[in-house]
């Protein structure tokens, strides 16, 4: 098969994942793409310069615009999510700003659900309220007449979470695309948690998708990162009036429009030029490495991490001292059937669990495992416990979080890769602790090894 029947062919994901994007480097050979670490990048000529940066030819310019390494990560991040084009940031944070950013302007309205994460809804409070941007929330995002009631003239966008951290209150994703659309806007959903592999907005509705590739898209907790990636499906030259930038001139003094020139992809490509890369956002390439590598095991990982966490799921809900497991795996979660139905392949991992005995039951668990992680952070290969609510959720009032079910016992839980007997017998030494046990400390072979030694 040629270069170009493997380019025009379409491959199962796994397969995808490994190859998509590679652009055959044939300096020395490399079988994976290189890593690039150069600022700029040579010219041959005068008029080969003149013709980059007019854009007649596609070479490279700066790395702030783009960069080897990069373009292939974003070629395989948009074919996995079946888009049009993906844009690497810096984090997700940027990715979220990066990707809203590119549509919205002062005086526009956003429609949101509520279970979002922090960072986001923090930057909706504090940076787009100062842009001129309001950002309104619906209180039951899985009742579409609510969205349908508070949409207004000055609607641009939809917005929502396709797993929320950590709740997992799913919302029912093609219903608020088709809503979105119906309303002549685009509907934006963060699906860092499942991943491409569990779930692909772009085939529901959505029509920008984003991620913060620091967490599951990479792996191993290296590198920071997030990704914005456009379905090309929205049409944008349908409301001049919704979205005039689009339809303005690219450069002064020519009447070519963004939808003149890229059609489908106009908003992808705004976006990209206009936003990431005069905010400068881009993504350093080396990060961008570690995310290539970590991209070419995202399925094999997802399926680890899925199961590991519904057996985790079920352990917990099992113990006398938990007063409720929030993870859509569970026949007892409310939004099981909404799992069923949009994440069949299996329900990410993760979720909160809430001890009946407030925050100091969730204390002695916390501070008594072992081999997970306590640390602020998701999507790793490792497991790692969190509290929210003296962490990620503390600028919240009590008020917000007793709304948000952010309740002094809740722990939330990123299930790694591990084995399983291992996270379940960590799991059942913190809860003998809190059971007044006092379990003996969990030992690992290589310091059982050493204390050996070291008493020779």
């Amino acid at each position: 098969m040629s270069e170009h029947d493997l380019e025009n062919h379409a491959f199962g994901f796994s397969t995808e994942q490994v190859h998509a994007g590679y652009q055959y480097e044939k300096g020395f050979g490399a079988r994976i793409t290189p890593l690039y670490l150069s600022a700029g990048f040579v010219f041959d000529d005068f008029e080969h310069a003149r013709a980059r940066f007019a854009g007649d030819d596609p070479g490279y310019v700066y790395s702030r615009i783009n960069n080897p390494t990069n373009a292939v990560v974003e070629e395989r991040l948009a074919t996995l999510e079946g888009g049009v084009g993906a844009t690497l940031t810096s984090s997700g944070q940027a990715a979220a700003t990066v990707g809203l950013l590119g549509v919205l302007k002062a005086g526009d309205h956003v429609l949101s659900a509520p279970s979002i994460y922090e960072g986001t809804r923090a930057l909706f409070r504090g940076n787009f309220s100062r842009l001129g941007i309001e950002v309104e929330f619906v209180d039951d995002p899985n009742d579409l007449e609510e969205w349908r009631r508070k949409v207004r003239p000055s609607t641009r966008l939809f917005f929502g979470e396709a797993i929320p951290n950590p709740k997992n209150d799913l919302i029912d994703i093609a219903g608020i695309a088709a809503l979105a659309h119906e309303h002549g806007s685009p509907f934006a959903i963060d699906s860092t948690i499942p991943t491409p592999y569990l779930l692909k907005p772009i085939e529901l509705g959505a029509d920008i998708v984003i991620h913060s590739t620091s967490k599951f898209l990479a792996g191993h907790g290296n590198s920071i990162g997030g990704v914005v990636v456009d379905a090309g499906r929205f049409d944008w030259a349908a409301h001049p009036d919704r979205y005039p930038h689009l339809h303005a001139p690219i450069v002064g003094g020519s009447a070519e429009t963004w939808i003149d020139k890229f059609g489908a992809k106009a908003n992808f490509a705004f976006t990209r030029a206009v936003v990431a890369g005069r905010f400068g956002t881009s993504l350093s390439p080396f990060n961008a490495f570690l995310i290539q590598q970590g991209l070419e095991t995202l399925s094999l990982r997802m399926e680890r991490h899925a199961a590991n966490a519904l057996a985790v799921a079920r352990w917990l809900e099992a113990q006398p001292e938990i007063a409720s497991v929030d993870y859509t795996g569970l026949e007892s979660n409310p939004f099981h059937r909404l799992a069923l139905q949009y994440l069949p392949r299996g329900q990410g991992s993760v979720f909160a669990a809430t001890l009946s005995g407030g925050q100091e039951a969730a204390k002695v668990v916390y501070d008594a495992l072992t081999v997970f992680s306590r640390m602020t952070h998701i999507g790793d290969v490792r497991s790692m416990v969190l509290h929210p609510p003296t962490t990620t959720h503390s600028k919240l009032s009590a008020e917000e979080r007793r709304k948000a079910g952010i309740h002094d016992g809740l722990l939330r839980f990123s299930v790694g890769i591990e084995d399983l007997d291992d996270l379940l017998e960590d799991l059942s030494r913190a809860f003998r602790t809190l059971r007044g046990e006092n379990p003996p400390p969990l030992r690992r072979a290589a310091d059982r090894e050493l204390t050996a030694a070291d008493g020779l």
